[in-house]
């Protein structure tokens, strides 16, 4: 196992043994922006509310920038002391460390509304950090379809299902046009995040639809469309899944996006098809790569990634150790790298593997093996994670930009 230090350790730490609840995590929910998960508390375990659940922040931001998403977990060592005047502490029980953090806050405009009532909150777009992501067609067809039985899904995607996020957007399965409706109330809610928030990539993302074709058209109406209001030239990723050649063209041609990221989410054929049913049965695996190499001929080494799901190969159904998983990530990352493309590894907490007595140690060896190992792959093929696409302030569970940022002996 390889181990690392400063920013980039405490953040696997943190973020493969969570945060226990305490009165002070529980206060700091009143003025962050909130989890999407609430707290959940296990059996035996004291509970202030009364409710067995909790709201409590999202993401924690440390003195130097670091950002960490927030997991839950009645077992953790670490615990959170303090309040909004004093400032909060990041305790570890074993050692007595405490680190001075933040949350990321609860800005104005999570409470807005557009001109004609919808929610700010409800008009496709969040916030990481520095990173804005616009999703104004969240719902996937993967999740409507089944083969012999099994969901097209990703397995471990939980917020692709159709269901009211989609109805209050406007969206409905099969169509491909986004509604100008929804476009004018995602831009009353952006001109609102741009004057409350320094915004310094904006990242689009959506649903797939199991036509490769019509999600691209379905992505080329709203990158024109940020093209108008984008008054501010802030850098766009391109986050659809993959794409025909000549639409990829299309983009470039019209300078819509800077960045392409089309999410492979695993390597090795095998695993792709497990992990990823409904891009392998709709796109296929060859096809994604080789959208993914379009891209590069198009746009340039290092301005095109692919995001990938790092430790669900973990779990129980895939049979892999962490030394075996972290090598076949490794040899993704160096194939990958190859061919100009930068992989993007974002750890995952699947459910099952949750319970196990071991999970902790096996993601955390694993985790800190993968991005050490691909730090040094990046370095030998010459590849840089772009400050357009992302950066160590919107990184929230990815830790390229930490790494990276350290080797360079940045600290503040």
């Amino acid at each position: 196992m390889t181990t690392l230090t400063g920013s980039p350790a405490l953040k696997v730490q943190v973020m493969c043994e969570g945060i226990r609840y305490t009165p002070a995590l529980g206060q700091a929910a009143a003025h962050s922006m909130p989890n999407y998960y609430p707290y959940r508390f296990k059996e035996g375990e004291p509970d202030p509310t009364g409710r067995g659940i909790a709201t409590i922040p999202y993401l924690i931001n440390t003195a130097d920038g670091t950002e960490i998403r927030i997991l839950g977990d009645g077992d953790s060592p670490w615990h959170v002391e303090g309040d909004p005047a004093q400032g909060y502490q990041l305790i570890d029980d074993r050692s007595g460390l405490e680190v001075a953090i933040g949350f990321e806050p609860l800005r104005p405009w999570l409470t807005q509304k557009t001109s004609d009532g919808m929610p700010f909150a409800q008009a496709g777009l969040t916030v990481h950090g520095d990173m804005l992501i616009i999703n104004v067609a969240p719902g996937c067809e993967y999740f409507l379809h089944k083969h012999e039985g099994d969901s097209m899904r990703c397995t471990f995607c939980a917020y692709g299902a159709p269901d009211e996020r989609t109805k209050h957007l406007g969206q409905v399965t099969g169509r491909v046009e986004i509604l100008q409706p929804t476009l004018e109330r995602m831009h009353e809610a952006l001109e609102a995040v741009l004057g409350q928030a320094e915004i310094r990539h904006i990242y689009l993302v959506g649903g797939s639809l199991t036509d490769w074709r019509k999600e691209g058209e379905r992505f080329l109406q709203l990158a024109r469309f940020v093209k108008g209001v984008n008054t501010r030239g802030i850098p766009v990723t391109l986050g659809s899944g993959a794409i025909p050649d000549d639409l990829i063209a299309q983009f470039h041609a019209e300078g819509l996006v800077q960045y392409v990221c089309f999410n492979l989410e695993m390597w090795s054929e095998p695993l792709f098809a497990k992990v990823s049913p409904g891009k392998n049965r709709y796109v296929g695996y060859e096809r994604w790569i080789a959208s993914l190499e379009t891209a590069v001929r198009t746009f340039g080494r290092g301005k095109v990634y692919s995001a990938m799901v790092a430790g669900i190969e973990l779990g129980p159904e895939y049979g892999m150790e962490w030394e075996e998983a972290a090598r076949t990530a490794l040899a993704g990352a160096e194939d990958l790298c190859s061919r100009g493309i930068l992989p993007i590894y974002s750890i995952v907490w699947p459910v099952g593997g949750r319970q196990r007595a071991d999970y902790h140690a096996r993601i955390r060896s694993y985790f800190e093996t993968l991005v050490s190992g691909y730090h040094e792959i990046r370095r030998r093929h010459g590849l840089a994670v772009a400050d357009g696409f992302m950066c160590h302030r919107c990184a929230y569970m990815q830790l390229e930009c930490d790494v990276d940022r350290q080797a360079a002996g940045v600290t503040a």
